[in-house]
């Protein structure tokens, strides 16, 4: 199985294309939403609180540690993209596969 279109490698590491939906019922990773990796999160999108909350769902998901995942651009939109050090795309897609494989169609 190859790696979605929103994970790419770069120096280091991977960036993801994010879709962010703030203000959720619970934070998880529900699936995809267009060429994004959609998350929800319960923070409201008030002094980075959204962000932060983003960057620790995606580190349980992928299983390091938050100082590794880094949000480097949409940091005031819900499309971001975000880099997470030491992992390639093959890792990263399966440690994230479980959670797109489960979810629900598109939105």
């Amino acid at each position: 199985m190859s790696a979605p279109a929103w994970i790419d490698a770069v120096a280091g590491g991977v960036v993801l294309r994010i879709h962010a939906q703030p203000g959720a019922t619970r934070s998880r990773v529900v699936g995809t939403h267009g060429d994004a990796l959609k998350i929800q999160v319960q923070a409201r999108p008030v002094g980075g609180a959204a962000n932060r909350a983003l960057v620790a769902v995606l580190a349980e998901a992928l299983a390091v540690r938050s100082a590794t995942v880094s949000v480097v651009g949409g940091a005031h939109g819900r499309e971001k993209r975000v880099v997470v050090e030491g992992l390639d795309v093959a890792t990263a897609w399966m440690r994230l596969a479980p959670f797109v494989d489960k979810a629900p169609g598109p939105d």
